[in-house]
């Protein structure tokens, strides 16, 4: 019975979000910032219970020359993160015609089907209407809640977690889509009018995935305002890190990566000399001076060059198991960015070939 109420919750949602009986609502479907301005991109460090509350956060966009803590706090109705879903919230609640969401997760909410291995280790939000939408890549499990505008799981607060939402025009949605693909996103929640593009809708409904070599994707992103991003995805049969097997081998240059500390094989800092370029593991950060903290408590996955000209958010975990899974990164090569996510490092992994000395936040 209950599985039932859940199927026609569903179909009723679809026609709500689909608006076959009411015209198009006025939220926008683009980026905002804390005081609900359309922004063309930014990004968030969460920072962990360990510095604080678990809440707060700090925020950068092309505006703010790198990051400022935040007022808000990551679960406000009023901060930055609850107001880029204003679309998704009004699709719950009200008839929005002609608005699409993928909600993508390898550790969904609470109460839903968990994502079985075959799945990328991925997690981000998808939204967007025939003139625009969002990409909101992400590194927290169980986020956003389920059909609930109460969105920030209490699971989240603990460690540092890190969002990039970037405004794109409808058109770039149908490369998204192929990335979404080639990492093989588990979706636990979408709705996607029939005329949108098939690349999205056949990852809303689990069934397209890489048939054919190569195993691996790099595209060009154009923002909304013209800001250049490139994304890069692997599916499980690629069969290498996301950082040494791909990322590193575009940067041409040494590559330090910020991944979760707590992993059951992690992989070292690899200085070997079949890499043209090496790449170190990062074991401690201190953004904006809010730190300092260990990677144990930090959930976030970026990466960033020893130059600082490209900077990634990420899915995948410097880890054995995850270098079978699909996954991956959207890149951006803005100096401001990089310097800030440089910046940040403290104390790298080091290696037995010469090693890179802590930064101690020095570009």
């Amino acid at each position: 019975m209950k599985r039932l109420e859940m199927d026609l919750t569903r179909k009723v949602r679809l026609l709500l979000c689909l608006g076959l009986l009411f015209e198009l609502g006025q939220s926008q479907v683009a980026c905002k910032n804390d005081k609900g301005e359309e922004v063309d991109w930014y990004f968030l460090y969460k920072l962990p219970k360990s510095t604080g509350d678990g809440l707060s956060y700090l925020y950068m966009d092309e505006s703010t020359n790198g990051w400022r803590e935040s007022k808000e706090k990551i679960n406000s109705p009023t901060g930055s993160v609850a107001k880029t879903l204003t679309p998704l919230f009004d699709c719950y609640k009200k008839k929005t015609e002609g608005f699409g969401y993928i909600l993508y997760n390898d550790q969904p909410p609470k109460g839903l089907q968990p994502a079985p291995a075959s799945f990328g280790h991925a997690k981000g939000v998808v939204m967007l209407n025939k003139t625009s939408g969002v990409w909101l890549s992400h590194s927290t499990p169980q986020f956003p809640s389920y059909q609930s505008q109460d969105f920030w799981p209490s699971s989240g607060t603990n460690n540092a977690q890190t969002f990039l939402c970037v405004t794109y025009a409808y058109s770039e949605f149908q490369n998204i889509g192929v990335h979404l693909k080639y990492i093989h996103a588990f979706p636990f929640d979408s709705v996607l009018p029939p005329y949108f593009y098939e690349e999205l809708k056949c990852v809303a409904q689990r069934s397209c995935y890489p048939k054919t070599e190569p195993w691996f994707k790099i595209m060009k992103l154009t923002s909304l305002k013209g800001h250049r991003f490139k994304s890069f995805a692997k599916y499980t049969r690629f069969g290498d890190d996301l950082y040494t097997g791909l990322i590193v081998n575009f940067a041409k240059q040494d590559l330090l990566v910020k991944s979760w500390g707590n992993m059951h094989r992690p992989l070292p800092s690899n200085c070997s000399q079949i890499l043209p370029h090496s790449v170190y593991n990062i074991k401690e950060v201190n953004p904006h001076r809010r730190g300092p903290f260990l990677d144990t408590v930090d959930h976030s996955k970026w990466c960033v060059t020893t130059s600082g000209d490209l900077t990634c958010v990420a899915d995948m975990n410097r880890e054995v198991s995850q270098m079978s899974r699909g996954g991956g990164a959207v890149c951006t090569e803005d100096i401001t960015v990089g310097a800030a996510f440089h910046a940040a490092v403290r104390k790298s992994q080091p290696c037995d070939l010469p090693q890179l000395p802590d930064t101690n936040g020095e570009l």
